[in-house]
Protein backbone atom coordinates (compact mmCIF):
# COMPACT_ATOMS: atom_id res chain seq x y z
CA UNK A 1 0.00 0.00 0.00
CA UNK A 2 1.32 3.68 -1.13
CA UNK A 3 2.11 5.41 1.93
CA UNK A 4 0.27 8.41 1.83
CA UNK A 5 -2.76 6.93 0.32
CA UNK A 6 -6.28 7.01 0.62
CA UNK A 7 -7.71 3.75 0.12
CA UNK A 8 -11.75 3.47 -0.22
CA UNK A 9 -14.24 0.51 -0.92
CA UNK A 10 -16.18 0.74 -4.36
CA UNK A 11 -19.49 -0.85 -3.72
CA UNK A 12 -20.09 -1.75 -7.93
CA UNK A 13 -16.93 -4.02 -7.51
CA UNK A 14 -16.32 -5.44 -4.14
CA UNK A 15 -12.89 -3.96 -4.06
CA UNK A 16 -10.88 -1.71 -1.75
CA UNK A 17 -8.70 0.93 -3.89
CA UNK A 18 -6.89 4.25 -3.78
CA UNK A 19 -9.29 6.79 -3.60
CA UNK A 20 -7.67 8.97 -6.42
CA UNK A 21 -8.52 5.94 -8.80
CA UNK A 22 -12.23 4.92 -8.29
CA UNK A 23 -12.51 8.71 -8.50
CA UNK A 24 -10.86 8.59 -11.69
CA UNK A 25 -13.38 5.92 -12.86
CA UNK A 26 -16.27 7.36 -11.40
CA UNK A 27 -15.68 10.42 -13.56
CA UNK A 28 -15.00 9.18 -16.89
CA UNK A 29 -18.13 7.04 -16.36
CA UNK A 30 -19.74 10.16 -16.01
CA UNK A 31 -20.74 10.06 -12.24
CA UNK A 32 -21.33 12.87 -10.08
CA UNK A 33 -19.56 12.47 -6.67
CA UNK A 34 -21.29 13.53 -3.49
CA UNK A 35 -19.52 14.12 0.04
CA UNK A 36 -20.93 14.99 2.81
CA UNK A 37 -19.21 17.32 5.26
CA UNK A 38 -16.41 14.66 6.85
CA UNK A 39 -15.96 13.06 3.27
CA UNK A 40 -18.48 10.25 3.11
CA UNK A 41 -19.56 9.32 -0.23
CA UNK A 42 -23.02 10.15 -0.23
CA UNK A 43 -26.19 8.18 -2.54
CA UNK A 44 -29.73 8.37 -3.30
CA UNK A 45 -31.94 7.27 -0.16
CA UNK A 46 -29.22 7.93 2.78
CA UNK A 47 -30.13 9.34 5.50
CA UNK A 48 -28.17 12.54 6.49
CA UNK A 49 -28.01 14.84 9.77
CA UNK A 50 -27.35 18.45 10.13
CA UNK A 51 -23.86 19.75 11.19
CA UNK A 52 -24.92 22.97 12.40
CA UNK A 53 -28.67 25.13 12.58
CA UNK A 54 -29.52 26.49 9.25
CA UNK A 55 -32.45 28.99 8.60
CA UNK A 56 -34.55 28.01 5.69
CA UNK A 57 -35.03 30.69 3.12
CA UNK A 58 -38.63 31.86 2.42
CA UNK A 59 -39.95 29.14 4.85
CA UNK A 60 -38.71 30.98 8.05
CA UNK A 61 -38.26 27.69 9.83
CA UNK A 62 -34.43 27.31 11.38
CA UNK A 63 -33.19 23.63 11.60
CA UNK A 64 -31.70 22.58 13.87
CA UNK A 65 -28.24 20.86 14.38
CA UNK A 66 -28.81 17.07 14.47
CA UNK A 67 -31.97 17.16 12.85
CA UNK A 68 -32.58 13.85 10.69
CA UNK A 69 -33.54 14.01 7.17
CA UNK A 70 -34.05 10.68 5.35
CA UNK A 71 -34.35 9.43 2.20
CA UNK A 72 -32.40 12.53 0.26
CA UNK A 73 -31.81 12.41 -3.74
CA UNK A 74 -29.03 13.37 -5.69
CA UNK A 75 -29.07 16.61 -7.90
CA UNK A 76 -26.47 16.29 -10.16
CA UNK A 77 -24.54 18.76 -8.35
CA UNK A 78 -21.41 17.97 -6.55
CA UNK A 79 -22.66 20.56 -4.20
CA UNK A 80 -26.47 20.07 -3.34
CA UNK A 81 -28.47 17.20 -2.13
CA UNK A 82 -32.47 17.29 -2.52
CA UNK A 83 -34.68 16.46 0.77
CA UNK A 84 -37.52 16.00 2.11
CA UNK A 85 -38.86 17.52 5.44
CA UNK A 86 -42.08 18.05 7.28
CA UNK A 87 -43.62 21.96 6.26
CA UNK A 88 -41.13 22.39 3.70
CA UNK A 89 -41.63 21.54 -0.01
CA UNK A 90 -38.41 22.15 -2.79
CA UNK A 91 -35.71 21.82 0.35
CA UNK A 92 -32.75 21.65 -1.36
CA UNK A 93 -29.05 21.34 1.25
CA UNK A 94 -25.44 21.91 0.76
CA UNK A 95 -23.85 18.71 1.42
CA UNK A 96 -20.92 20.38 3.13
CA UNK A 97 -24.06 20.66 6.05
CA UNK A 98 -24.78 17.23 6.72
CA UNK A 99 -23.00 14.26 7.96
CA UNK A 100 -24.14 10.32 6.83
CA UNK A 101 -26.02 8.23 9.29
Amino acid sequence: MPEGEDYVYDEESGDWMPASELAARRKAAGEVIVRDAVGNVLADGDQVTLIKDLEVKGAGQILKQGTLIRSIRLTGDAQEIDCKYPGIKGLVLRAEFVKKR
